[in-house]
């Protein structure tokens, strides 16, 4: 497949649809590498990774849990199992942090939207490698205790987790809005 190919089959695949196995340690390095080598005006880096695999996935979930629960008193059992499994739906979560902030010379702007192509760039490196992946944000991609967990400082922001993991079913094509409706010609 050429690049413009892999870009233009680029799917989501549901975190609840994958399972093992998941990207390798050399694989999980070359996905790090293609979010770094995203647009970066400054070469300041207004990003950083924290990457969730094997029991570290259920120990942050434990943690969500329990943020949860505090926030929510009354949650239901399920409700809290439910968050306790998030990160589990997939080998592999990489949670893709803005540290987007005041610069002499680069936007805070240019610097989110770097950061989310950091996140872009994993998504198409994860589907050029066959593995699915999901860009999600959550409650917890907004919660202050979770930003906390992370490390963040508080200018930062979850710019996504990014769940990544082999599929037993290609998903379907969905339907995407009317490319023609997004589109003008200025000056005509």
């Amino acid at each position: 497949m050429s690049l413009l190919d892999i870009i233009l089959t680029r799917r989501s695949v549901s975190s609840k649809d994958m399972c093992e196995p998941g990207p390798s340690p050399e694989q999980l390095q070359t996905l790090l590498r293609a979010a770094h080598r995203v647009p970066d005006h400054g070469k300041i880096g207004p990003w950083r990774f924290v990457i969730f695999q094997g029991d570290a996935r259920a120990a942050f979930g434990r943690e969500l849990a329990a943020i949860y629960q505090a926030e929510n008193p009354d949650a239901p059992e399920k409700a809290l199992e439910l968050q306790k499994s998030l990160l589990l739906r997939a080998p592999l979560v990489i949670a893709v942090i803005s540290t987007a902030g005041p610069h002499v010379k680069v936007p805070e702007w240019e610097q989110v939207l770097s950061a989310g192509a950091a996140c872009q760039n994993i998504l198409i490196a994860a589907h050029t490698m066959g593995f699915g992946a999901q860009w999600l944000t959550e409650w917890y991609s907004y919660n202050d205790k979770v930003k906390n967990l992370l490390n963040m400082e508080p200018h930062h922001r979850v710019a996504g987790f990014i769940y990544i993991g082999s599929f037993a079913e290609k998903p379907e094509e969905r339907v995407r809005p009317s490319l023609e409706e997004r589109v003008s010609y200025w000056g005509q």
